[in-house]
């Protein structure tokens, strides 16, 4: 995570050793300088990447009831749609380690923002719900394979910057994600009021995002081992030091399959009673994610929000993540038990739903800062992760766990959402369905947040 690991921005490196050979001088001079080109395409790329993996979500959430409309979806449809994100992350997400060992890490990225671009494109002019959805799947399969190949690029290509990379590519991350939802509303009645083009307009910053990873395609992105290293191959005695486990362990709690088969000996997750409350933990606050993603700017705009409005809302809840993102790792890593952190998360979304039922749109603006403070469960659960076992390879394990499951666990959550909307008329019963998960949430992020390692519960 970022912010958890200051001590990497300051390593020192050896220098190396000056050889008398001008030629040899010159052409060490042209390969820095070739070096030095290609990391600043890399880090625009990865920066481009992250700005492109939300904004097919929150775009989407800000012209719900257009697309509703036009494609005559019904709630329950609608429900399934907002449903889809999980569900793409737990299936296609598992492929991205095998993808990348076949074609190098680059290729695959530069692959999946090509897959986002044209998802979004075709997914408003395909005719029907059922080539919307379809469309919105290749969209979010491009999103997933990145999702989990960002971090390992991050890992093995800025080892002595990973702190700083992290947050870079995270705030970038959260920016992509509130800038959809803020904007999406504005531009598509600028450009004459069409849902389709507001929605296709994303694909636009897909395709930017394809253009340098393009240098990366022939051959493999990270350097040698490191990739075989990443996707699943032997690791070489050098990362396995001390040292280099525990400051690994944070980041490594950001890429959980392609670290799933890493070192032995592999770990028997389900053994573990913190395993589980982690994967409960991670499942339930990426159900409040994705409801809040998918239905929150509809539930103002239902109680009389202006629908630009809504969307600044729901960008408001989503940019809150930038700030805390960095704040809440520090903390968590300097207390012994983060279950006083996960019960403050939970008040706020307590407070949030509350005030949605009660003053939805006298209260707006509180009530998406309070949501958006919620959902900041995200960060706390990768870094409880990165803290709940001792080595890299325990991280590895917990993390493919504690995602995985976590991901097919929020599958239900908007679906569930949408139909009690359609059946009930309104947002009593979906709001009740909020705050009840947020109770079993704190709970199982409490007793998750203990200190004690998988290592030991696994072992037994």
């Amino acid at each position: 995570m970022m912010g958890l690991m200051p001590s990497e921005e300051t390593r020192t490196m050896t220098p190396p050793t000056v050889r008398s050979s001008a030629a040899h001088d010159t052409g060490k001079a042209g390969g820095a300088s070739t070096r030095a080109w290609t990391m600043r395409l890399l880090v625009l790329g990865i920066v481009l990447s992250a700005l492109n993996l939300r904004p097919a979500i929150t775009s989407l959430g800000a012209l719900l009831e257009e697309v509703r409309d036009g494609l005559g979806m019904s709630g329950s449809v609608a429900g399934l749609l907002t449903s889809v994100p999980p569900l793409c992350f737990a299936v296609f997400g598992v492929m991205a380690p095998r993808l990348a060992r076949r074609f190098g890490a680059g290729a695959v990225v530069c692959a999946g923002m090509v897959a986002i671009a044209t998802g979004l494109l075709i997914r408003p002019y395909a005719g029907g719900t059922a080539g919307f959805l379809a469309g919105s799947a290749l969209a979010l399969m491009g999103i997933a394979v990145s999702n989990v190949l960002m971090p390992v690029i991050v890992k093995h290509w800025f080892p002595d910057r990973v702190g700083s990379m992290t947050g870079l590519y995270s705030m970038a991350l959260a920016l992509g994600t509130a800038l959809a939802a803020a904007v999406t509303v504005p531009l598509t009645d600028t450009l004459g009021g069409s849902w389709q083009t507001g929605l296709a307009l994303w694909a636009g910053l897909a395709v930017a995002a394809v253009l340098p990873w393009l240098h990366f395609v022939r051959g493999r992105l990270t350097p040698p081992g490191a990739e075989k290293a990443a996707t699943g191959g032997d690791v070489s005695a050098g990362d396995t030091s001390a040292r280099d486990r525990d400051e690994a362990a944070p980041t490594q709690a950001y890429a959980p399959a392609e670290h799933a088969r890493v070192e032995a000996p592999r770990l028997r997750m389900a053994r573990s009673r913190t395993a589980w409350a982690l994967a409960v933990f991670f499942g339930l606050q990426a159900t409040a994610a994705y409801i809040t993603m998918g239905w929150m700017a509809q539930i103002f705009r239902d109680a009389g929000v202006p629908a630009g409005t809504a969307g600044l809302l729901l960008a408001v809840t989503m940019v809150m993540g930038v700030p805390l993102a960095f704040v809440i790792p520090r903390l968590a890593t300097r207390l012994p038990h983060q279950g006083p952190i996960v019960l403050a998360l939970g008040v706020c979304g307590l407070v949030g739903y509350a005030g949605l039922y009660l003053a939805p749109a006298a209260g707006a603006w509180a009530w998406a800062v309070l949501l958006g403070v919620a959902n900041c469960a995200f960060p706390l659960a990768l870094t409880m992760v990165g803290m709940r076992a001792r080595t890299g390879p325990g991280v590895a394990q917990l993390s493919a766990f504690a995602q995985s499951t976590g991901y097919l666990i929020s599958i239900p959550g908007p679906l569930l959402v949408g139909v009690l909307y359609q059946h009930s008329g309104g947002w009593g019963l979906p709001i009740a369905l909020m705050s009840a998960l947020m109770i079993p949430q704190m709970v199982v992020g409490f007793l998750a947040g203990r200190d004690r390692t998988v290592e030991d519960e696994a072992a037994r």
